[in-house]
Order: C-alpha cells, then structure tokens, then sequence
C-alpha cells in the first residue's frame, strides 16, 4: 500500500495540482509542548521543483507553525484525496520561514499577489515523500473557496493586521516566540 520517493514524482506533482487543501504539521522539541496541524486552503501551495515546495502563510490565529519551525525546522505537509481514487501524500523535511519583513519575502510572495494578511512564505526543502492508500478518508465534494480570511485581512488593513500579530500572534500557545511587527 504504502510507498517511499526521495522525491515528488509528475504523478505526485498533477495530483497535488488538483487538491483544494493541505494539512501541516509541526511540534516543539519539548516533550510537553503541543503538536500542532492546520488546515491550509485558497492557492497557497506551490511546488518549487521535485524536492522543494512552498506555500503562502496567511495570519490565523496562531502563530505555531512559524515557533515551531524557528526551534527546530521539522515539517510535514499532507494532502488527501476527498475526490476521486483514495490517496495521502505525506512529504517530509526541513521547513523555513521568510517572514514579510525579511529580505526575499517580496519576491516570494509575488507568485501569489500579495494578499492581505500575508504574514510568511514556508518552505519545506523535502527528505521523504511517503504515499499511502488513503480508503478510509471519506468523499467530499469541493463547493468553493471562504472568503472570510481575505475578508477579514482587507477589512483590517495592514495597520490593523500589524496590530492583530503584535496581540495575536507574538507567541505560540506554549510560549515559544512568534514573528515581530
């Protein structure tokens, strides 16, 4: 069932094209500190080549994945199949940040339009990439895209979403420090 690439594969690459959400997974070095996964949705996902892929972070409500990172650079990114024949693909690596103030984040960032509220780009230099059978996970039909977070970042204004990092976002639930305004 399941199988180990050292790299994406064409198959791999047009089957990420088709998905709709990404799932990422990081965790402190602490053994009390909290795992964490998010939900990634809109087009933010990018593949940079067959061992390097990057998504655009956009401001929640946590700050996990950028901490996390920061300690110890261990990163996951899954996606699902909820459409058609049933498949996880996991890739497994090293995971950096470009912060929106750091040198190169413009031009990251550019491939994706700027958006409101765009807070890093992550990117995951890949080790592993594991593909399993995925027959459990349920169908699901794919209605559209929320517009609350683009919403809600245009409505803030990039004051007010400075303003929301510096009370929201400057630490991880277990105190581990965040991105500065």
């Amino acid at each position: 069932m399941g199988q180990t690439f050292e790299a994406l594969t064409e198959t791999h690459i047009e089957w990420i094209g088709r998905q709709h959400l990404f799932f990422v997974a990081t965790a402190p070095l602490a053994g009390d500190g909290h795992v964490n996964m998010s939900p990634k949705g809109y087009d933010t996902f990018r593949i940079l080549d067959d061992r390097t892929v990057a998504y655009l972070d956009l401001t929640g409500s946590g700050v996990e994945t950028i901490a996390h990172l920061r300690e110890n650079s261990r990163l996951t990114i899954m996606f699902c199949a909820f459409e058609g024949p049933p498949r996880i693909l996991r890739m497994y690596g090293t995971g950096t940040t470009v912060l929106h103030d750091e040198s190169g984040f413009d031009d990251l960032a550019a491939q994706w339009g700027h958006p409101p509220g765009s807070r890093s780009v992550v990117r995951l230099d890949i080790e592993r990439v594991i593909s399993s059978c995925g027959f459990s996970i349920p169908f699901m039909d794919y209605a559209g895209e929320r517009e609350t977070l683009a919403d809600w970042a245009e409505r803030k204004g990039s004051d007010g979403i400075a303003e929301y990092w510096g009370d929201r976002n400057a630490a991880s639930i277990d105190g581990m420090p965040g991105p500065t305004v």
